[in-house]
């Protein structure tokens, strides 16, 4: 008998995070988790543009998302400092 795996590998999130990342982002909504505040992601604060783009809550001042940018790579961190995601922009 064959086992079968509880999980399909990150491919599968190709097509849905293409849905989300084609959008402007400026109108992305934001909610935050430690003060509840809410609007859209062109309502941050940022800071920045060295070592990179630090977005904040408004409210309380959270760490919403960060974008760096070296060479070719570019870094996004979602919400707090726990793990990244790296893109591989064009030269």
């Amino acid at each position: 008998m064959t086992e079968v795996s509880p999980h399909v590998d990150g491919n599968s999130l190709a097509g849905p995070l293409s849905d989300i990342f084609a959008v402007d982002m400026t109108r992305a909504w934001w909610r935050c988790p430690d003060c509840g505040s809410t609007g859209p992601l062109a309502e941050l604060h940022v800071y920045g543009p060295d070592p990179g783009l630090t977005a904040r809550c408004a409210g309380c001042d959270r760490v919403a998302l960060r974008l760096v940018r070296h060479e070719q790579d570019t870094w996004l961190t979602l919400g707090g400092a726990e793990g990244a995601f790296r893109f591989r922009t064009a030269p």
